[in-house]
């Protein structure tokens, strides 16, 4: 595309001459405006992560095919500064068509449901990286469950709207928080889908402040070889963590990165296996995220995978969907010898 420009320097005016000019301009500014607006909201899995869907299986499946529980919980930080109403977006949650994973036919019933209000969190079994004792507390504000659906396959639901103090407000995060859990509640094929918080029911707007973690991760990984990241956050009080991962198929190799390691190896799982390994932290670690990888180089199509890390104390860490403190890089100690004289 020309245009025509012409400047007269004794007043310093720019005349611009041509339509093709103004077109441009405006088509320049659109654009700088659309890429303004986020494209997306608090994706779960995020988008740092690479992650392309997470899963769910019925619970009449079998572990092998890399679902060790067949419940995955989530939960939602909504910053107290957020007045406007949250919407929860499901895609593709019901359980039939190409995205998710079947078992002869389809015969799977995966159940949505949204937590807030009292215990939602901090009740001890909510933070626990298995379903048992009362992992579902708080208040069960919405439930959904999903077949075979094609008015939601490959599509999008909305849950909500919902007032942000309808979470469970907790201190130490400065936020309110929800609860949403996915169960397959019958059958036995795989419900491949991912979530969005957004502030509007039909789209993705982001909330600033906002995030989503989880103490137990199940998550389909690409068919392609890639680097797929998890990030638990170590505070200030973890001396050593054990990640343990369950059916990763010798699909490759998971090492640890962070502002102190440029890559620890970690202990692979075979077919329906779990396997742990533990690491221990140094002082420049705490108070940041690591950096787990899980490097897929064999091209290993449908491959589903586990993740749960714990502290020394056998207490479940949260993976963040957008990591705290960004995403961790590694910083070597540079040391300054004297010349020797």
């Amino acid at each position: 595309m020309t245009f025509e420009m012409y400047q007269r320097t004794e007043d310093r005016k720019v005349l611009i001459g041509s339509t093709k000019f103004r077109v441009l301009r405006w088509a320049l500014l659109a654009h700088l405006f659309l890429c303004a607006i986020p494209a997306i909201g608090q994706q779960f899995p995020g988008v740092e992560e690479n992650i392309p869907y997470l899963i769910t299986f019925g619970k009449n499946s079998l572990t092998s095919w890399g679902d060790d529980d067949f419940s995955q919980v989530f939960f939602l930080s909504v910053p107290k500064t957020q007045k406007d109403p949250i919407y929860i977006r499901v895609f593709d949650p019901d359980v039939g068509g190409a995205l998710d994973e079947m078992k002869g036919d389809f015969n799977t019933k995966c159940k949505f449901s949204v937590y807030g209000g009292p215990g939602t969190y901090t009740n001890k079994d909510a933070q626990n990286d298995n379903p048992i004792g009362q992992y579902n507390s708080g208040n069960l504000i919405y439930t959904k469950t999903f077949g075979v659906d094609p008015k939601y396959d490959n599509a999008w639901f909305t849950m909500g709207p919902y007032n942000p103090t309808e979470g469970e407000y907790v201190k130490e995060l400065d936020a309110y928080v929800f609860k949403v859990i996915a169960e397959g509640i019958s059958g036995d094929d795989g419900n491949i889908y991912k979530y969005f918080l957004s502030t509007k029911p039909d789209r993705e707007l982001k909330i600033e402040g906002a995030n989503a973690f989880t103490y137990e991760y199940c998550f389909r990984l690409p068919n392609t070889p890639t680097i797929c990241h998890i990030y638990p956050f170590v505070d200030k009080d973890v001396i050593s963590v054990r990640q343990s991962n369950f059916d990763w198929d010798d699909d490759g190799i998971i090492r640890i990165v962070s502002i102190a390691r440029k890559g620890d190896p970690a202990k692979m799982s075979l077919d329906n296996q779990w396997i742990m390994s533990q690491h221990d932290i140094f002082d420049r670690e705490k108070n940041t995220s690591l950096d787990i990888q899980i490097v897929k180089s064999k091209g290993q199509n449908n491959n589903n995978v586990v993740f749960k890390v714990t502290n020394q104390r056998g207490e479940a860490m949260a993976f963040y969907s957008s990591p705290i403190g960004g995403v961790p890089k590694y910083k070597p100690i540079i040391t300054v010898k004297p010349v020797p004289k």
